[in-house]
């Protein structure tokens, strides 16, 4: 049967009833619908849906004695989804932390509005979650427990966050707008000047902050030797190249409640349709390779060398990923890193390879 496309936000009857008969996975279904994907579990609500506390405070720390889970992060055009154990929580107003020796997290506690523990039925089984969402009703953090996991410490954790709110409606604010670009090219020798006073990779943010500009504008405006533009193919080619090498690296995934970042080698890339897939143990990963419109490979100094990035951007100039090369407590880089990242053509070198003579090209 069809999916109704109409259905308002309001109408948690017909939105269950839609779920019922749907077999697009929910973030799709979502989009099919026009409501977000926490409207979807608030119509289900005491349907196998607990509206839960979503303060990082409280869940995260519970999630401690639930032993191996999935922790799932992901935005429009890639999802991260990293296997392992929640500790080394580090509370915090504004930014949050889990160091954990698999699962690490940044937290920005502000965005973490709405909390769902979710009890679905799978083919496979009964499936637990706790996911929580924005004030848009757009996806921050999931995690679930294993199939096969004893499910009582999960039980009684969604019983101590559980708020009593037995609404299957939803209110939820405006989608913020992505920003493109922001630009001022009369800035660009104050930029280049503070960029080579940067000692830490943290400072770079509050650096666009003071000029007015944001991330991929200064990208454009630096230029290299900061910035390299490398062509929109960039991305896919080193992701391919680090699982063909065995070069760690870590690759930061996120939105603007979460990122997660996963450190280490990858394995092989593989690809369906626009989709470019790793499938680790313990590891998944997926990057709508078509949604990549920018990519550029930056160089920021620190106190402890060259941190060496290569971040990606779609077409509205949002972040989609952004990848570094492994990091210890000492070293902001490593040589294997930065021949990789140093090996990838230029934009400009790609469109000149493009526009010469075949014999060219061939020699």
């Amino acid at each position: 049967m069809a999916v109704q496309t109409d259905i308002p936000a309001n109408d948690p009857q017909a939105l269950r009833q839609a779920q019922a008969e749907a077999t697009l996975r929910p973030r799709d279904l979502a989009e099919s619908l026009s409501v977000s994907e926490a409207h979807l579990l608030a119509a289900r609500t005491g349907h196998g849906v607990t509206r839960i506390d979503p303060n990082p405070d409280r869940l995260l720390p519970g999630l401690e004695s639930l032993g191996r889970l999935m922790a799932l992060t992901r935005n429009d055009s890639i999802v991260s989804e990293v296997h392992g154990t929640y500790g080394g929580y580090r509370a915090g107003d504004h930014a949050a932390l889990v160091l954990g020796d698999e699962i690490d997290l940044r937290i920005f506690p502000k965005h973490w509005v709405h909390g769902f523990a979710v009890e679905a039925e799978t083919k496979q089984g009964l499936r637990r979650s706790f996911q929580v969402f924005d004030a848009a009703g757009d996806a921050i953090h999931k995690v679930y427990l294993p199939l096969d996991a004893d499910p009582s410490d999960w039980d009684a954790l969604r019983d101590s966050l559980a708020t009593g709110d037995s609404s299957d409606r939803l209110e939820t604010a405006p989608r913020p707008a992505v920003e493109d670009a922001r630009t001022d090219p009369e800035k660009a020798d104050k930029l280049r000047q503070e960029w080579d006073a940067l000692t830490d990779t943290h400072q770079f943010l509050m650096l666009t902050r003071r000029l007015k500009i944001n991330r991929l504008g200064a990208y454009r405006m630096a230029g290299e030797p900061y910035a390299r533009r490398l062509n929109a193919e960039g991305l896919g080619a080193l992701l391919i190249r680090m699982g063909e090498t065995g070069v760690p690296g870590m690759i930061f995934v996120g939105n603007q409640g979460c990122i997660q970042i996963k450190s280490g080698p990858i394995g092989p890339i593989s690809t369906m349709g626009p989709w470019l897939n790793v499938l680790d143990p313990g590891f998944d990963m997926h990057l709508r390779g078509d949604h990549v419109a920018e990519v550029w490979a930056v160089t920021k100094p620190t106190r402890r060398g060259p941190a060496v990035s290569v971040e990606a951007f779609d077409a509205q100039g949002g972040l989609i990923t952004q990848v570094f090369g492994h990091r210890t407590a000492e070293v902001d880089h490593n040589d294997a890193w930065m021949e990789l990242v140093a090996s990838m053509p230029s934009a400009d070198d790609a469109q000149d390879a493009d526009n010469a003579p075949a014999a060219e090209v061939a020699e």
